[in-house]
């Protein structure tokens, strides 16, 4: 089934009874996401909430919660036509007429994508406009306490190259300051972000639209972490199955997507910045405040009937976690094509997705699969990543632990493992001695075993350690003393304790070691905590300007001073949450 806006997504939604709909007064301040984030933990329905207080429009969130809710927005279709157009690419280079005939249904499809202009009469985005105060009324939420304001956190936001009109479909949080102005998240990978840095160069203010609601396929393709030479629109029609309508804005500027529910309209001034944040983000911890530019909005148009989409991020997982997984999987056909080499890669929502990523790599000569990590370190959006693993055996990368003993097991600590300080890091992840700065690793598990992993800890108390738990073969997990109280900790423990824990090729050193029982938590706590460069400790030994470790390789994964703090919803709010749960659902 194809969803050609959001208003017919909703009602597959209520057919399948996957759409509850809350009548009773709801305020965006915390209550809202307070109640989205129970249900999602549920792995409850998509939510409808049409009486938000002071707003003019219903709000609908947890849109895309489960698999379920993703597989029916956007079926098998898109995964298999990706799959076809790779697979397409031997038969079809060079082209023959046999070959040609052959694939003429793939042709046939191919021909659909695209984008297409209707007139104003076929563009419910137009039926309304507002110029005066044109942010008023719009239910924007505030999802955790120590956030710096409202903010719209699904906003689909279209910039154009001031040079050579290459457009850029992103989803980046906007703060709301005002009725006209918000703040633009644009960090330092996001392919907005260069679009302003160019116009800024030239002294031009940046023309942006942000579209709020739409076709599914347009909210997925502003996440996809597609290389800037693929545009977004065109993979929201590839999702689509048929050409995205747009229309003329009759005040000029943009097309504006047709069958959105809201477009948002206005230009980000030249070398203007102001505060934005805290955030409450998907890393689990509050962004902090930081100058961002300031979007200028000058009129908003939207269906006379309008529903506000929204979500809340916060620990996975949330509703991007669902996302992502759908969208690693439509894409990983086109990694080997884009990046030779790479059989299959997944990055890991449960880590705020740039801070862990793993490959599948082809190791056709020694030493591979060092040139295949870094061609993936200087792909796109995967530059950021903090933490590569890579293996040429055939693992399936989204259960981590298999993939961690399948490293483990072969990776010699002498030669695979690669520490690089002073690189880029993620604008949201806080590890780093300052912001967007920070450090890499690379581990690399290659060819046939190299030892027998322990599966049971029998070694006897250790130095300051309290407690110990076994997370896979090979990775054990224990605890001691805080960071503050003892800081020296994972050191002395890769120090002295090393002898007797050598048999454990990674040790991690966390607050508590209940994280070992779950793959969600022990990856969330893992490496959203640690700076590879400040928090790798292992005996060492230097040979031709290259480190070579001794195993144990001991992790520091505590909570660190100067890190932000961890999400918590107010106790208040969870009390008053309690006491009209059953009237939300009534």
């Amino acid at each position: 089934m194809r969803f050609e806006n959001l208003r017919s997504f909703l009602e597959a939604l209520r057919k399948e009874n996957q759409l509850k709909v809350i009548s009773a007064p709801v305020d965006p301040n915390l209550e809202l996401a307070e109640i989205h984030r129970r249900v999602i933990d549920e792995q409850g329905p998509a939510l409808l909430f049409t009486n938000v207080k002071g707003a003019s429009f219903p709000v609908v969130t947890n849109l895309f919660g489960t698999s379920r809710r993703v597989d029916l927005a956007f079926g098998p279709r898109p995964e298999q036509l990706m799959k076809d157009i790779i697979a397409a690419k031997d038969t079809l280079l060079p082209p023959t007429p046999k070959a040609v005939w052959d694939q003429r249904q793939l042709l046939l499809d191919l021909l659909k994508v695209g984008t297409k202009n209707v007139s104003s009469d076929a563009a419910p985005v137009l039926q309304q406009c507002k110029t005066e105060a044109p942010l008023a009324g719009l239910p924007v939420l505030t999802s955790w306490q120590e956030d710096g304001g409202p903010f719209v956190t699904l906003p689909l936001v279209y910039t154009e190259h001031p040079e050579n009109g290459n457009h850029n479909l992103g989803m980046y949080r906007m703060q709301v300051y005002d009725d006209r102005t918000t703040g633009m998240h644009w960090q330092i990978h996001k392919g907005g972000g260069f679009h302003y840095h160019e116009a800024e160069k030239r002294g031009q203010a940046l023309p942006v639209t942000v579209f709020l609601g739409g076709p599914p396929a347009l909210i997925a393709s502003a996440i996809a972490p597609v290389p800037e030479h693929l545009p977004e629109l065109l993979l929201t029609s590839l999702i689509l199955g048929q050409k995205l309508p747009l229309v003329a804005n009759p005040h000029g500027g943009h097309r504006l997507v047709a069958e959105a529910e809201f477009a948002i309209c206005g230009s980000v001034a030249p070398h203007v910045r102001r505060p934005e944040g805290p955030f409450g983000d998907h890393f689990g911890y509050y962004s902090l405040t930081h100058d961002f530019p300031v979007f200028n909005v000058s009129h908003v148009w939207h269906r006379k009937d309008a529903i506000y989409p929204a979500t809340i991020v916060g620990k996975p997982r949330q509703e991007d976690y669902y996302l992502g997984e759908f969208l690693q999987k439509l894409l990983s056909p086109a990694f080997p094509m884009a990046m030779p080499g790479v059989k299959d890669l997944w990055t890991y929502a449960e880590t705020g997705f740039h801070a862990l990523a793993a490959a599948i790599v082809r190791e056709s000569y020694s030493r591979e699969a060092i040139v295949t990590a870094f061609r993936i370190l200087g792909e796109g959006q995967l530059s950021l990543t903090k933490v590569l693993m890579v293996t040429d055996r055939q693992v399936e990368l989204e259960r981590f632990p298999t993939l961690l003993e399948t490293v483990l097991e072969r990776f010699d600590p002498l030669q695979d493992l690669y520490v690089f300080a002073n690189t880029s890091n993620d604008t949201l992840d806080y590890t780093g001695d300052r912001l967007n700065h920070g450090s890499k690793a690379v581990l690399v598990g290659v060819g046939e075993p190299k030892r027998e992993l322990p599966a049971v800890y029998m070694g006897g108390e250790l130095p300051g350690i309290s407690a110990a738990a076994v997370y896979c073969r090979g990775c054990l997990v224990v605890s001691g003393a805080s960071y503050t109280d003892d800081p020296r900790l994972a050191n002395r423990l890769a120090e002295e304790a090393g002898d007797r824990l050598a048999q454990w090729p990674l040790v991690i050193v966390a607050d508590e070691t209940s994280i070992a029982g779950d793959q969600t938590a022990f990856l969330w706590t893992v490496f959203t905590r640690f700076n590879p460069a400040a928090d790798i400790y292992a005996r060492t030994q230097v040979k031709r300007h290259h480190i070579g470790y001794e195993l144990p390789l001991v992790i520091d994964a505590r909570m660190k001073p100067g890190y932000p703090d961890e999400l918590f919803p107010r106790e208040d709010i969870v009390k008053l949450v309690d006491s009209r749960w059953s009237e939300y659902f009534a």
